[in-house]
């Protein structure tokens, strides 16, 4: 279980419309309008109903607990619940099943939180054209599976496909363990229904392969983090099931030589499916967890997919760079066995949370860089005197550091927080971004300015007002 964080950033704000206090009146004003045009059962009050949507699985902490939770089944009662808020000024949090890491879901006196988890059906899906069309609460492992049934499959893979929402996906432009061949959401994501902050229902995108009519608003909200708009539905791209797929395990000594490792294959035009890094921390967290006996062969473990008609050549060529550089390699093509390797990897989070409190980072870097980013972040550790347990979607350059604190403390200690800056800085020195699939939520907003800079920041908080004119999506969020 996560312990909750502070916000870093709650007594700083800096958005271009101010977090809203509701008063009394106000709030029962909404509360009155809701509960007489949604469908009984549909709008949760008082703690108890409100609480556990007060933050995400970030830990982010809120200034309190939620005026109202709407549980809406139907486009019709987002658009509902949105006009009453837009008419109100009264903020609105969306949110799917609350596993984001940034703290992009939380919501704080005041608010009303949007829960679009029971919109979970899956609308269409179309084996001839490859594609489906979605509501948001549809469980990204859920798609992968219906697709599965036609021979295709839903490329986007995070880590947590099995809990997530495809809308939650959506909203963080979430990446995962494939998107080092196969793209990140927004390469899937087609076209979206979106509610407007007044509750407007817009359609963008479309359904074709190719598409360029007027600006690439669904590529806009993909990402957007709930600033700009609501998704209620979503048509995305489906991929055909590769006919091989060959898995590689390769242990290093340490995980600078994995990464270095990584880079390597790069240089050598050899493209992974997946290319999963994790160091011997939390290797040992795993094996502590799950039972498993990792941490004995190496000091980090690389696991790598190749998928397709030539999966095995290019696993055979990415066998042969290793060799030398890894303490051992082990290939498999057995379903079963692979499966036990990438359940390492996909519960390495969770076997983090048993050991204390997590703060999650998620900086990616230039591919050739990967190796530098390593050292900076152990440097960091050094120089704080903090835990720092990190793994990797390591053929794009994704690094998760991730720093687990004391759960006996209020809040998050200030080295901690220093440890984080010293990370950030490093990933934009070295070319690279606070984010590469998490989203800023509140955790980042600290450092946004420093990669945005003044100019785009003021651009995007420009296009922040034409979506939004009263900041009423996710205040406090993003930008």
């Amino acid at each position: 279980m996560t312990v909750p964080l502070s916000d870093p950033v709650t007594a700083d704000r800096t958005d271009s419309a101010p977090v809203h206090a509701t008063d009394t009146d106000t709030a029962a004003t909404l509360l009155a309008a809701l509960r007489r045009d949604l469908p009984n059962g549909t709008v949760g009050t008082g703690p108890e109903a409100t609480g556990p949507y007060a933050t995400d699985r970030s830990g982010s902490q809120p200034d309190g607990v939620p005026l109202a939770v709407v549980h809406a089944t139907h486009t019709a009662h987002v658009q509902t619940a949105l006009r009453h808020a837009h008419d109100l000024r009264v903020p609105v949090v969306p949110r799917g099943a609350g596993t984001g890491l940034s703290g992009g879901a939380s919501a704080g006196a005041g608010s009303v939180v949007l829960d679009l988890s029971r919109m979970n059906r899956v609308l269409e899906l179309s084996p001839e054209e490859q594609i489906a069309v979605v509501e948001p609460g549809v469980i990204t492992a859920d798609l992968d599976r219906a697709a599965g049934e036609f021979g295709l499959r839903y490329a986007p893979d995070p880590a947590s496909a099995a809990i997530s929402t495809v809308g939650g996906n959506i909203a963080t432009n979430a990446g995962g363990l494939r998107c080092a061949k196969y793209g990140v959401t927004r390469d899937a994501v087609l076209g979206l229904d979106a509610v407007l902050a007044d509750g407007t229902l817009v359609r963008t995108g479309r359904r074709t392969v190719k598409g360029v009519t007027g600006y690439d608003l669904t590529g806009l909200l993909t990402g957007s983090e709930g600033t700009l708009g609501v998704i209620t539905a979503a048509t995305v791209r489906l991929r055909p099931v590769p006919e091989e797929t060959v898995t590689v395990a390769a242990y290093f000594a340490t995980f600078a030589e994995g990464a270095e490792a990584v880079s390597a294959l790069t240089t050598a035009r050899v493209e992974p499916a997946m290319a999963e890094l994790l160091d011997g921390p939390v290797l040992g967290a795993v094996d502590d967890a799950q039972g498993t006996d990792l941490r004995s062969r190496g000091g980090a473990l690389l696991l790598l997919q190749c998928d397709g008609r030539g999966a095995a050549a290019e696993a055979d060529a990415a066998v042969r760079r290793l060799r030398g550089r890894a303490d051992s390699v082990e290939v498999t093509e057995d379903p079963a066995e692979a499966e036990r390797l990438l359940a390492a990897r996909r519960l390495a989070l969770p076997s983090l949370e048993r050991l204390g409190r997590p703060l999650i980072e998620d900086i990616a870097v230039p591919r050739s860089q990967l190796a530098a980013a390593v050292r900076e972040i152990d440097t960091a550790a050094d120089r704080h005197g903090v835990r720092i347990f990190t793994f990797a979607h390591a053929a794009d350059g994704n690094l998760h550091p991730i720093l687990v604190l004391d759960p006996a403390l209020p809040a998050v200690p200030e080295a901690a927080w220093r440890a984080a800056g010293d990370i950030f800085t490093a990933a934009l020195r070295l070319g690279g971004t606070l984010t590469g699939e998490h989203g800023v939520g509140t955790l980042k907003r600290r450092w946004l300015g420093d990669e945005l800079g003044p100019d785009q920041h003021a651009l995007q908080r420009r296009l922040k007002a034409a979506f939004d004119p009263h900041g009423i999506l996710n205040p406090g969020k993003a930008l």
